[in-house]
């Protein structure tokens, strides 16, 4: 199972899966050029719905379909520092395309 981790460090935004750095899958598509933020929606928050739902499921056109309402009941809802599982991402997709 993987773990999905982010931290506002004093050093910046610091976000992981299973310990190493989240690719933002700009990739797939830009949408902000500020990297990732949560607790809020918008373009940076917008860009780590991405990033998760592509590690996740592995499929980039299906991660494109859900990242805005994923965006909006996931993540704009992050504290400050925040852990996910892969189960955790599962349950909220299958709530999303329920």
């Amino acid at each position: 199972m993987k773990v999905y981790q982010g931290d506002r460090t004093i050093d910046g935004i610091v976000v992981t899966v299973d310990g190493a750095p989240l690719d933002e899958r700009r990739d797939i598509r830009v949408l902000s050029d500020d990297g990732f933020e949560w607790s809020f929606e918008g373009p940076a928050a917008a860009q780590l719905a991405l990033a998760i739902l592509a590690d996740h499921l592995g499929d980039a056109q299906r991660a494109l379909r859900l990242h805005q309402p994923f965006m909006r009941e996931v993540v704009a809802n992050f504290a400050n520092e925040w852990r996910m599982t892969s189960s955790d991402v599962e349950d909220a997709v299958a709530a999303l395309e329920g």
